[in-house]
């Protein structure tokens, strides 16, 4: 079980995936500081100094969060939009990479000579 269990763990597959969680547990908190210390701040100002965090509405004695909800909902379309853009650059520099050509071999004297011989014969039978 344990040979098992080493040779499931070691894939490539397991270990291409443990290495994209602890990135993208890092990228989230880049994004949830770029939310919270900049942009916020930035529209509270705009919104007249409107802290989205802390409001909070009152039905019968429960207090909803709805401020806190839509810093959530925010963060969510702040890192989708980051993790779009993200691909979007490593697609464009995939492609361009695929896109260089490589010259096409240049002919050998003998194709050369064949491909002048052609041209003769064509330029005999007109």
């Amino acid at each position: 079980m344990w040979q098992e269990f080493k040779k499931f763990a070691m894939k490539g597959n397991v270990i291409d995936l443990a290495v994209g969680v602890i990135i993208g547990t890092a990228f989230g908190a880049i994004v949830t500081s770029l939310v919270n210390d900049l942009i916020m701040p930035l529209l509270g100002i705009v919104t007249g100094g409107v802290d989205f965090s802390e409001r909070v509405v009152l039905i019968q004695g429960v207090e909803l969060k709805y401020g806190a909800f839509l810093q959530t909902i925010f963060d969510f379309f702040i890192i989708a939009f980051s993790v779009f853009l993200f691909v979007k650059f490593f697609t464009r520099m995939k492609r361009k990479e695929e896109k260089k050509p490589e010259a096409p071999p240049k002919p050998s004297r003998e194709e050369e000579l064949l491909s002048e011989i052609r041209d003769l014969l064509k330029a005999q039978s007109k």
